[in-house]
This record gives structure tokens, C-alpha cells and sequence, in this order.
């Protein structure tokens, strides 16, 4: 459904009215195309401290394709604002953060990025720790301020493994991450497989996705074919026929299968002989009523195909070593998993096992079979099941958000193309929020 509110706001009387009534004006976000692949402008790095590895991180943004600046001064507009504060180990030391950006931020171009690079907090040393968490509240807090359609990240680094950082941060400073902001990213020292085409970085790899044959599982089938994936679509048989028509039109075959049935994964296997590289649980439902008033078979329905299903079909695929070394499982979880919602306890309490299954299997999958495990987490994204939503709902649900407007599945779909790429094989066990900085939940 179109954002009546968002087109208004972009016409002059609009941004009046609403700039008197104090309303709120998003600004119309810039997402990827063929016509628009990267952000226009310089990059400027900054360093916070005297940084051990700010020679390599240089390397690593210039790899970005962005043009690299040092210095404001006499450089147009940056469209990315990227702080190296890998230094900052004390609560003095964040003043070197405020003061390479203050001078600057104001000049961000409109829908531009700003990443702050930094490390973990210090199991051993509590001043290094305090400071590099205070990182977190400092872009949480300045994502929700910087408005005019731009994000504010976190980037956590290994010391001196700045290669593994590339795929992420040609991620987060790409307009593929228009409705991600004020996240929290860790990465690990793991090594990038390099993509043998850049323009196709799932090229020979076997993707699955389930729920593909409409919304956001239609929307991430499509957008990692476009990668160079060979996608597998999955749903429901009842959905046969639209998920045909999906399959269809991106090249890709159609597998109609209850991921719940008690075979799905001997059936999923046999549908990709030669293994899977990319496995996208995305396939959900709800059946929404107060817990006094849900029945124990709508409980039982939504955790069965969010949760259960996805726990069981994940184990056999590692279990029996479809899932190739080197690939990717990506889950759907959901703000609601986070913050709650009411109404969803069943919805909300699936989608937080998701984040569960995510914490603990991760670093084991990774050691053991040589794959990650991460989620997306969509907050409000334009959806036909959002269009039946209530208007005033609806709309709640649209401008509680740092970027106040809702998510296209495609920005979920993006998410995922990230965590699925060869280059992301430091990404694993996160959990990462597609919902333009909810202002719910954190």
C-alpha cells in the first residue's frame, strides 16, 4: 500500500504544513538500482586516538569504491562519515569521538551514512569496556537525531583482521541499507571467501528460501538470483500457483512443501542434490489474539512453523551435510521478538526463540560445519498483511521509526544478500534490525 503521508510530505505545502505542525517529514529513502548502486560522495575517515589499525582500515574503505578523504576541508559534502575509534579505551577518550564529529556532521549529505568502527568491550580491562559500550548509546542515540533519511551504525572489528570488514561495510555504506540504523555489528576474524564476480557474488551457489512465493520470501528469492544465486523456492501447496508464477519469473525452481511436514528435510535435500550453500528460513505466520483468549491450537500453530520447524529441518540439513561447508543460514526473526507486541505472545515468543537459536548455534555450526548463522529482524515493512492493518495502527507503526516510514520487503531482502555472500564469512550469530531504528525495543 502507498505511504499517502510520505508522498505529501515530499510536496512543498506538505513539508509547511507538517514543519508547523510539528509533524514528522521522512525523507524518501535511496535504495538500490541499477541506476543507483552507491551513494554520491566522498567518503571521510576520521580517526578518534592514535588507531593501530587505521592504515588498514583505510585500505578496506577505499576498496568500497568510494572516493576517500581525510580531511572536510576542501571536500564537498561526504554522502559517508566512517570514525575509527578502535582506540578509545577510556571515558576521556570518547571525547576524541565528539570531536572528530562534531565539526562535521552537520554537513552529512542527505540519506548519508555515518559508521563508527570500534571493538569489543574487554573482558579484562573495565575502562576499555565502559568506553567502547558508551559507543553504543553515543550511535543509538545520534541515529535517532540525525534525521534527513540517514543511518547511524556500529561496527565491532577484530584488531588487526580489518579485511574480514569489506563485505559489511560495502553493505552499510551502500544504499542496499537504507532501512537499517542504529544497529550494533560484531564481526569475527574469519577470513572472506573472495566472490569470484563482483557483480555476482552468489554466482554457483544453491540458495533455499522458504515462504518464497509472495511478500518479503519473494522479494529475497529475487533479490539473491540477482546476486547469481540458483534459487529454490519453498512454500506452502495450497500456494502452488503464485509460487510457480514467482519461480517462473526469476529462473528459479518451485518446491510446494510444508516446511512443518515430518519429511521436509529429506524433501528439501533431494531438491538440491548438490547440497545447499544458502538456507533462508523465512516462512511465518500468525494467528494474533490476547494469551486470555488464544486457544492452545493458535499457540501451538505459530510456534510449530516459526520456531519449531525451523529448529528441526536445520538440525537434519547439518546433521546429514546439506548445507555445504562455507554456507549461510539466515532466519526471519522480528522486532516483536524483542520489544513484544500485544497480542503476538505466540508470534513474539517464536520470533525470540529465533534469536535464541541464533546465539547458541552459530559459533558451534561455524566450527563444526563451517557455516554461519544469523537473522534479520523487520520491524514495519509494506506488506499485504501490513495494508490490512487498522489505519491508525498502521500508521503508528509507519513513523515510530528513527527514518519515520515503513521498510519495503526489499530492504529485508537486502539484509540477507549481505549475510549470504561469500565475503561475510566473519558475520555470524547476529541479529540484525530492518526497521529503520524502531523506536520501540532499543
Amino acid at each position: 500500500m502507498a505511504d499517502r503521508y510520505l508522498h505529501f510530505t515530499g510536496t512543498a505545502p506538505g513539508r509547511f504544513l507538517t514543519r508547523k505542525l510539528g509533524l514528522p517529514q521522512p525523507a524518501r529513502l535511496r535504495r538500490w538500482s541499477l541506476e543507483t548502486q552507491s551513494l554520491d560522495g566522498p567518503l571521510l575517515h576520521l580517526t578518534a586516538g592514535d588507531s593501530a589499525v587505521a592504515q588498514e582500515l583505510g585500505a578496506v574503505l577505499a576498496a568500497t569504491g568510494l572516493t576517500v578523504v581525510r580531511s572536510a576541508e576542501p571536500a564537498p559534502r561526504p554522502a559517508v562519515i566512517v570514525v575509527d575509534a578502535t582506540a578509545v579505551a577510556t571515558a576521556a577518550g570518547l571525547g576524541d569521538v565528539h570531536a572528530a564529529l562534531h565539526p562535521v556532521v552537520r554537513s552529512l549529505a542527505p540519506g548519508g551514512r555515518i559508521v563508527i568502527v570500534g571493538v569489543r568491550p574487554s573482558a579484562e580491562d573495565h575502562h576499555q569496556a565502559a568506553a567502547q559500550q558508551a559507543l553504543e548509546g553515543f550511535v543509538r542515540s545520534l541515529g535517532k537525531e540525525i534525521g534527513r533519511g540517514a543511518t547511524v551504525q556500529l561496527l565491532r572489528i577484530e584488531p588487526h583482521a580489518t579485511a574480514s570488514a569489506e563485505s559489511t561495510l560495502r553493505f552499510l555504506l551502500s544504499p542496499r541499507s537504507a532501512y537499517v540504523s542504529g544497529q550494533v555489528v560484531e564481526l569475527t576474524g574469519a577470513a572472506p571467501d573472495p566472490a569470484t564476480d563482483p557483480a555476482a557474488p552468489l554466482a554457483g551457489r544453491t540458495a533455499l528460501v522458504t515462504g518464497a512465493a509472495r511478500g518479503i520470501g519473494a522479494s529475497v528469492a529475487s533479490v539473491l538470483a540477482r546476486d547469481g544465486a540458483q534459487v529454490i523456492c519453498l512454500d506452502i501447496p495450497q500456494s502452488r500457483d503464485e509460487l510457480a508464477r514467482t519461480a517462473d519469473r526469476l529462473g528459479a525452481s518451485a518446491l510446494p512443501l510444508d516446511i512443518t511436514a515430518d519429511d521436509a528435510a529429506e524433501r528439501i535435500a533431494a531438491a538440491a542434490p548438490g547440497g545447499l550453500d544458502i538456507l533462508v528460513h523465512n516462512a511465518g505466520i500468525t494467528r494474533d489474539r490476547r494469551l486470555a483468549n488464544m486457544p492452545a491450537d493458535r499457540w501451538a500453530q505459530v510456534v510449530e512453523v516459526n520456531l519449531d520447524s525451523v529448529l528441526r529441518t536445520t538440525d537434519a540439513l547439518l546433521e546429514a551435510g546439506t548445507i555445504n561447508r562455507g554456507g549461510r543460514i539466515i532466519a526471519t526473526a522480528s522486532i516483536a521478538g524483542i520489544a513484544g507486541n500485544t497480542g503476538q505472545t505466540n508470534y513474539a515468543a517464536s520470533k525470540a526463540g529465533i534469536i535464541g537459536l541464533v546465539r547458541s548455534l552459530a559459533p558451534r555450526a561455524a566450527a563444526d560445519h563451517g557455516v554461519t548463522v544469523n537473522a534479520v529482524a523487520p520491524g514495519f515493512i509494506e506488506t499485504k498483511m501490513t495494508a490490512a492493518v487498522p489505519l491508525f495502527i498502521r500508521e503508528a507503526g509507519r513513523r515510530m521509526n528513527s527514518l519515520a516510514q515503513g521498510g519495503l520487503p526489499v530492504d529485508v531482502a537486502e539484509t540477507t544478500a549481505w549475510f549470504a555472500q561469500p565475503a561475510s564469512a566473519a558475520v555470524n550469530g547476529q541479529i540484525v534490525r530492518v526497521c529503520g531504528q524502531s523506536l520501540l525495543g532499543a
